[in-house]
């Protein structure tokens, strides 16, 4: 029976870092999974707003803005260049641009 006990003891002193290990990359993991999505949230709330504001400037001008610029200048987007590159491209005055938020790798 001693002998039961003590390998079973031994066991569990094997188990345990084992576990401990686990249970650490399991956090880690988790939280770099929380920091993706909180990445993913900021690329699509930046698209939002750029479509809103583009929105609001043919509703109150006729036009969509010809540049990302003019809706900096006049409808107060702010877009973070060290985290993001803008892609607008305009088709025509009446059609919505072809808006892209790509994040920057770093």
């Amino acid at each position: 029976m001693k002998y039961k006990s003590n390998k079973l003891q031994s066991i569990s002193w094997i188990l345990l870092p084992v576990i401990a290990v686990c249970a650490v990359l399991w956090l880690f993991t988790a939280i770099s999974n929380l920091e993706s999505g909180k990445d993913m949230e900021g690329k699509k709330q930046l698209e939002d707003a750029i479509k809103r504001a583009a929105l609001s400037c043919y509703a109150s001008e006729g036009s969509y803005p010809s540049s990302i610029n003019y809706l900096k200048e006049h409808y107060g987007i702010q877009i973070d260049e060290s985290k993001y590159v803008v892609y607008y491209d305009v088709q025509a005055q009446n059609l919505m641009p072809e808006i892209t938020v790509i994040e920057l790798g770093g």
